[in-house]
């Protein structure tokens, strides 16, 4: 009688056994050893970029403020070119490590599809011994032992199997969702690809009008301090006669602000134009305003940061303007700018920029990419001077200062009151 239930009890093993050992997770052929260590160098180079590049972020407060000699001035440049072919080179590694990331996903999602395919193996195998099993009740199962033991040994071999069969379905579930996930990296990760493709040419071309501005600056000047000096005093006062026409204007649109046509003020009412910016410059009659500006007052906020950093729109809204004054007062105002009229009753401006790729007339969506920082206008270092009016107050006008037929103009808020 003992050999009989060691018998039964291993013909129960086996059964249990061959049916879950398809429950059971399968390795599959990982990523090659080869396509690891390459993400792995992408990884490090790019961290390297990333902390020359914060080296060059560290130094653009320092190097703000206008250049008093042509060296100086050329030295800035030659930075400028500098920082811009690491960014740029930052962005091809960028690239780089995200197909590499997509080739490491299409092995996992190859693993995810066999371990489906097996445990849905599995889950067959399973109903089909527990339909057999089913066609026993409990009495003939007692009959057709000959001890209790074979026979309680069997009742539970048959409830082992509907617990599997649901531990098997639940996991079956969880890797489907594990696939889900895979793939939607993988969706997201070549959004990345395309934005980043996006930002390497946009790069491209930030730096060939930098190149382009050294060598403009060097014509004009002759390579020759003396002229360089007396362009310099010119600059500086259109630059003050420009700042004073804006404020002057200013002054008087800002009593004409309606408070209740605003939104309540608080944080999060718009986004942050910029991400990894220094705020460099506060709102209003700052100490900057009284001695480092042309003018009293300082209509908005500065964001220092590299040359090429990517600009975004602080809220859904309408382009109302993209203009470039350096064709009408080379670096005596807002250079290429944005603005945007908001469905807030706020409209926004975004200065100083490289590069504009919106078009008056777009809709754009909060956080949507707009522009670059650069240094375009009257800015003596790159970063991106970002302006709140109220809508109602907002304009454009000539300029009297000979900068051209579209001068924004408005009642200008604290833009700290809703970022």
């Amino acid at each position: 009688m003992g050999h009989n239930i060691k018998i039964k009890l291993t013909t129960g093993s086996l059964i249990l056994f061959f049916v879950f050992y398809f429950l059971l997770p399968v390795a599959f052929a990982a990523a090659p050893q080869e396509l690891k260590d390459n993400l792995n160098k992408r990884n490090q180079e790019l961290q390297e970029i990333n902390s020359k590049i914060k080296e060059f972020q560290k130094n653009i407060e320092e190097t703000q403020g206008q250049s008093k000699s042509l060296e100086k001035e050329i030295q800035k440049v030659n930075r400028n070119v500098d920082q811009l072919n690491l960014s740029i080179r930052s962005s091809e590694v960028t690239l780089d490590k995200l197909a590499l990331e997509i080739d490491s996903l299409q092995y996992e999602i190859g693993d995810t599809e066999n371990e489906i395919v097996n445990r849905k193996d599995a889950i067959v195998k399973t109903i089909q011994e527990i339909q057999k099993k089913d066609k026993e009740t409990p009495l003939i199962i007692f009959l057709k032992n000959k001890t209790l033991a074979e026979s309680v040994l069997e009742t539970q071999n048959l409830l082992d199997l509907n617990t599997g069969l649901t531990n098997a379905v639940t996991d079956l579930g969880n890797t489907k969702q594990q696939l889900a996930d895979q793939l939607n990296q993988t969706s997201e990760k070549k959004q990345e690809i395309a934005a980043e493709n996006n930002n390497l040419k946009n790069k491209k071309l930030i730096l060939d009008d930098t190149k382009k501005d050294k060598q403009n600056l060097l014509q004009q000047t002759k390579n020759k301090e003396q002229l360089y000096q007396k362009s310099l005093s010119e600059l500086e006062k259109r630059q003050a006669a420009i700042a004073d026409e804006i404020e002057k204007m200013e002054e008087e649109l800002r009593l004409k602000i309606d408070p209740t046509a605003l939104p309540g003020k608080r944080p999060g009412v718009l986004g942050m134009p910029i991400v990894g910016g220094i705020l460099s410059q506060d709102y209003g009659a700052t100490r900057f305003a009284q001695y480092g500006y042309r003018g009293k007052w300082h209509n908005g906020v500065d964001f220092a940061a590299p040359i090429g950093t990517p600009i975004f729109a602080a809220d859904k809204g309408e382009v109302s303007g993209v203009e470039n004054q350096d064709r009408y007062c080379y670096r005596g105002a807002y250079g290429k700018f944005i603005t945007i009229e908001h469905e807030n009753n706020l409209t926004t401006l975004y200065a100083h920029l490289s590069l504009q790729i919106v078009k008056k007339g777009d809709i754009v969506q909060r956080g949507q990419l707009i522009g670059y920082v650069g240094r375009t206008g009257y800015a003596t270092g790159p970063h991106l001077h970002f302006t709140v009016y109220a809508s109602q107050t907002f304009r454009f006008g000539p300029s009297k200062i000979n900068c051209g037929p579209n001068m924004p103009y408005g009642g200008d808020l604290n833009p700290m009151d809703y970022l």
